[in-house]
């Protein structure tokens, strides 16, 4: 075939964005502006997928001309048939980057004539025609005519050059009960490229020519209105019921024209549809709701919306024998098939892409697919890796403007949605978001159900931003439209003293941090995200040395260096860790604090780059404090790494930094983050809180010494295999401290871990506590009742053996009065497991360590460390852990147990018999 050779001749294919903006730059040489103003009133194109970009947009953000590919194929298309001769210079530029190649014949359709008039000029061969026919590279076609449909998509797919002119709005008046994105003639072939002629007219003027393709805010917008597809859809419908085993994945809804179908009431979409090209996609979130009793009206609707009337064969994956058996009954022949061009629709499952270019071309070509898949298992097995631009499925519905998502929702009942209330009361991604727009950049007040979907909206706008999709036209233009608004109006300053509170600002803050990562010049975004930016001296080319060992978890290692707000540096480090899951991370402040009601500062500010060369550059809008993160396991010993640029920190480190370098120079460091590192823990906090710390090393004698305590009571080795990290931040996720890597603090709290005189007098229970925490092990806890309980011996022998305080002394409610009052209020309500929690648990602990003493404890928990075989349910463990300390100290300690509502079983009492029974022990006074 001649087409089959224009294949063949087309040049090699180039990087997406790349061939576009060539070829934008091609379409556009030597054009400053067009001017439609004339009598021709156009239609606004519609562009979806990932190959379709504008060309011409007016200030209304309304696309009036555009080009896409197709195949191996080109396609351009103009909204009014008027532009083929009102737009000479243009349509030469078009015909020329059509061509397959130089040589290439221009078919033209008779109604098109005055083109071949304007090409006499031109090297171009050209050939008036009623129709298309083969052996032409290039056809000039108005969009009127849907005779040769099947044969213009094959010329475009092999290779073929179209351009096609037309508008869609007359012919929707003319045609009012038909839908113009299925129906018009002219989009039964463009759309298969993504590009379709609306109903909506055009508005007339100048156009300027930009440099780089046209993108507006205005642009971001919803297609088609869905009030018909979902009263087909929602036939017989009036609720979703997906209650069962299946955990549903989140879905996005993404695309100009996705819509949602079944919602919960956090606006969290389970099912989804989207119209692409010819062709209908539905997707549910979970395999299990293809095969769903409680959803076969929903799905029998499903199957003859897709099928758009054919009548024709639904293929069914061969896995999938229940929604093969309940799709069988939806009065259409099904069969269980893999996939073939020539099924009607398709049915499948999200967990593979072995088809995905066979199926887009499938529904651009009019198909229809069902799918169905979660996103969150696939998630927690490749940490790092993005679903919305990774999952496999995705591959497959990106395109179509919908993405599975790794967050899951709670199964239930939900009420189906008003179709007629698609378009102003439900929520969509797109639509919220230009109202959003609106509302900042515009002043158009939100409704109270729109503000109602602002945390939604900014969740959903992070997620969409994170595919990073620069080479699609549609995301490059919610792109556009967050960078102008972040322009416009600025990012709220969260701080101590002044937090973000309503949902509006939350949400601009999020957006913002987001758009800085993926918009084109972040840094002209720096100043209207950061205000008052603090130009620190930095230090160049620094080298740093790690110690390259680590136990059995991730480890960051410090550098004493900090980055700046938006700088960038390089860090340079030796081969032997390229490539071997090692880390630079700028920033100690992991909480994540995007659900608190206020923000002291953004939801997410540490940023972390896997080290994949010897030279890795880094940067962070926030700046933080520089870290090496070493994996586990790792025995590399003594390593150095160079920092090409950075501030220097408040920095010291125990056996290392001297008091007077620490007085001279260290503690002014320029970086307003500082870090004190002892032999078993580090201390991180603003600088503030050091720059009159005269103390260092009785400081670090003092946390040495806890630390060395806390491994004591655990029983294990005094250097411990990784340092405990506190960090104090100016907001936290939960709570005054939590436990973890790191322990997190209030940075209004920082004093407390280092002005001794203080720790003296008020001692140090809530950090101690957490560390407490993260000795926990689940063998001797019985959550929920010990887990705010045990972490407190702790506290107790830290404050005991290091601070000298007694256990009255170490918090209010170890006194005497309160324990007392405590325990009897507990046997008076019956001794019930229900009221065993927190001090009236420690209560128990208490008891046995002042009749046994800390040692008794120790020896217990040294003994933990050789058990396995440990039984998983509380009833078990409790049994256990009471013969295991009864062994220890050599008594029957099962009678006091069970007076504190231990289910003792009567196993454990009979081998605990032979020991001399503790008939003294003090729940006897209230029996």
């Amino acid at each position: 075939k001649p087409t089959l050779i224009l294949l063949l001749q087309r040049s090699p294919q180039k990087s997406q964005g790349m061939a576009r903006v060539e070829a934008y730059a091609a379409l556009m040489e030597g054009l400053d502006e067009l001017d439609f103003r004339s009598s021709a009133i156009p239609c606004h194109l519609v562009l979806t997928g990932d190959d379709a970009f504008p060309l011409a947009m007016n200030d209304r953000g309304q696309v009036l001309m555009a080009a896409s590919r197709y195949g191996a194929g080109r396609l351009v298309a103009m909204g009014h048939e008027d532009y083929l001769s009102l737009l000479p210079g243009f349509v030469e530029n078009a015909v020329a980057w059509l061509k397959p190649t130089p040589e290439a014949k221009v078919g033209i359709q008779e109604a098109c004539r005055f083109v071949a008039d304007n090409l006499c000029y031109t090297p171009t061969k050209t050939e008036l025609t009623t129709s298309f026919k083969s052996g032409m590279g290039v056809y000039i076609t108005t969009a009127y005519k849907d005779d040769q449909v099947s044969e213009l998509i094959a010329f475009l797919k092999e290779g073929g050059g179209l351009l096609i002119a037309g508008e869609a709005w007359h012919w929707s008046q003319c045609h009012a009960n038909k839908n113009p994105l299925l129906s018009f003639p002219g989009n039964k072939v463009s759309s298969v490229a993504g590009i379709y002629f609306s109903q909506h007219q055009g508005e007339t003027g100048i156009v300027t020519i930009p440099k780089e393709i046209p993108s507006s805010w205005l642009a971001v917008s919803i297609g088609k209105d869905f009030k018909e597809d979902l009263e087909f859809l929602l036939e017989g419908v009036s609720e979703f019921d997906i209650r069962g085993a299946a955990l549903p994945s989140e879905i996005l809804v993404h695309g100009p024209l996705a819509f949602p179908i079944g919602m919960n009431d956090n606006n969290q979409s389970f099912l989804a549809g989207a119209c692409y090209g010819q062709g209908k996609v539905i997707a549910t979130t979970h395999e299990a709701y293809l095969s769903h009793e409680p959803l076969r009206k929903f799905l029998h609707n499903a199957v003859r919306w897709l099928d758009e009337g054919r009548n024709g064969l639904v293929g069914v994956h061969p896995n999938l024998g229940g929604a093969h058996a309940l799709l069988s009954q939806g009065g259409l022949p099904c069969e269980k098939t893999e996939f073939s061009d020539k099924l009607s629709v398709y049915v499948c499952t999200s967990y593979s892409d072995a088809h995905a270019a066979e199926i887009q071309d499938f529904v651009a070509e009019g198909g229809g697919l069902l799918i169905g898949g979660h996103a969150w298992w696939w998630s927690q097995n490749h940490p790092g890796q993005d679903p919305v631009m990774h999952y496999p499925g995705n591959r497959i519905l990106n395109k179509f403007g919908l993405g599975i998502l790794g967050s899951t929702l709670q199964a239930g009942t939900f009420k189906a949605l008003n179709a007629e209330e698609i378009f102003t009361q439900t929520y969509h991604f797109r639509r919220s978001l230009q109202r959003f727009a609106e509302d900042v950049i515009e002043g158009k007040s939100l409704e109270t159900h729109e503000e109602a979907w602002l945390p939604k909206l900014g969740n959903d706008c992070a997620g969409y931003l994170r595919m990073k999709a620069l080479d699609c036209p549609s995301y490059t233009s919610i792109v556009s439209l967050l960078t102008e608004m972040v322009k416009k109006t600025g990012l709220p300053q969260a701080c101590q003293s002044c937090p973000i509170q309503n949902s509006k600002d939350q949400v601009l803050l999020k957006l913002g941090v987001e758009i800085y990562k993926v918009c084109p010049d972040p840094d002209s975004l720096l100043p209207f995200i950061i205000k008052d930016r603090e130009d620190l001296p930095t230090v160049s080319d620094v080298k740093v040395k790690i110690n390259a060992n680590t136990g059995n978890a991730v480890e960051w290692k410090s550098t004493g260096l900090y980055l700046s707000p938006g700088s960038k540096t390089n860090i340079v480090v030796p081969p032997e860790i390229v490539g071997k899951n090692w880390k630079v991370q700028i920033g100690c402040q992991t909480d994540y604090i995007g659900h608190c009601k206020e923000l002291k500062r953004a939801p997410t500010v540490c940023e972390s780059f896997p080290i994949a060369s010897e030279s890795t550059e880094v940067s962070n809008l926030w700046g933080g404090l520089i870290y090496l993160v070493a994996p586990a396991n790792v025995s590399l010993g003594d390593l150095e790494v160079t920092v090409e640029k950075a501030v220097r920190a408040p920095y010291y480190k125990g056996g290392e930094t001297s008091t007077s370098d620490w007085l001279g120079a260290i503690r002014g460091a320029p970086a307003p983050w500082a870090e004190l590192e002892f032999d078993n823990i580090i201390l991180a906090m603003p600088s503030e809180a050091v720059r009159c710390l005269d103390n260092p090393e009785e400081v670090a004698a003092l946390w040495n010494q806890i630390m060395k305590g806390i491994a004591e009571l655990a029983a294990i080795p005094e250097r411990l295999p990784r340092k405990e990290r506190f960090v104090a931040d100016v907001q936290i996720s939960h709570g005054w401290m939590h436990a973890g890597y790191p322990v997190m603090m209030h940075s209004t709290a920082a004093k407390n871990l280092i002005d001794l005189d203080l720790i003296k007098n008020s001692g140090l229970w809530g950090p101690i506590h957490e560390l407490g925490h993260n000795q926990q092990r689940g063998a001797w806890e019985f959550p929920p009742h010990t887990t705010e309980c045990t972490c407190n011996l702790w506290s107790l022998y830290i404050h005991e053996t290091v601070l000298g305080k007694e256990k009255h002394r170490a918090h209010e409610a170890c006194t005497p009065q309160n324990r007392e009052e405590r325990t009897r209020h507990f046997v008076e309500k019956g001794r019930s497991l229900n009221d065993w929690s927190v001090f009236t648990a420690l209560e128990t602990y208490m008891q046995l360590q002042e009749e046994f003493g800390w040692e008794a404890l120790k020896k217990v928990f040294a003994t933990y460390h050789l058990m396995s075989n440990i039984p998983n349910n509380n009833t078990g463990k409790m049994n256990l852990y009471a013969e295991t300390f009864s062994t220890a100290v050599g008594r029957n300690l099962a009678p006091f147990f069970r007076s504190w509502g231990w289910p003792i079983e009567e196993g454990v009492e009979k081998r605990l018999s032979e020991l001399p029974e503790w008939s003294e022990h003090p729940m006897t006074k209230y029996a």
